[in-house]
């Protein structure tokens, strides 16, 4: 099995409510499971998402490209990394979930404002750089809501 990681964000086309959280997150984690595939979601009041989907690369592959994309609840799906990996990052997790706001995706990507100085601007995060910041943001805060505290 070649190990393989891709990490997406997206937008929802309406706010999800907790209820549709909770259905999405419920559906993903049961065929994560079955399809051997771990990885974290992240969604902001907002209706922004950002996924690391890890395990098998067919399996990653055909579940981003012919499934999440093709998801009409959500537009403007954007790969922002993939590729192979030596180990799983999010192995205890069929899919593991933390509320963020929209700050912390911009500190997560590296947002730069579009009126910074272009020698200013920091360079794009790798994979693996963008991951350690996904672990150690999910290692952080209170994750004592329902949709959280459930693997």
């Amino acid at each position: 099995m070649s190990l393989y990681q891709l990490i997406y964000q997206s937008q929802s086309l309406v706010p999800f409510e907790a209820r549709e959280l909770q259905a999405l997150l419920t559906s993903s984690r049961a065929n994560n499971q079955q399809l051997g595939i771990s990885g974290m979601l992240l969604y902001t009041p907002d209706g922004r998402f950002l996924q690391v989907l890890e395990g098998d690369q067919q399996a990653v592959r055909t579940l981003y490209y012919h499934h999440i994309l093709a998801d009409p609840r959500h537009h403007s799906c954007r790969v922002l990394c993939e590729g192979h990996c030596l180990r799983r990052s999010f192995a205890d997790w069929s899919l593991a979930y933390r509320a963020a706001q929209a700050p912390d995706l911009r500190t997560l990507l590296g947002y730069v404002p579009p009126d910074t100085p272009a020698l200013l601007v920091p360079r794009p995060r790798t994979r693996p750089e963008l991951v350690e910041l996904l672990l150690e943001f999910m290692s952080k805060g209170e994750a004592n809501s329902w949709l959280e505290a459930q693997h």
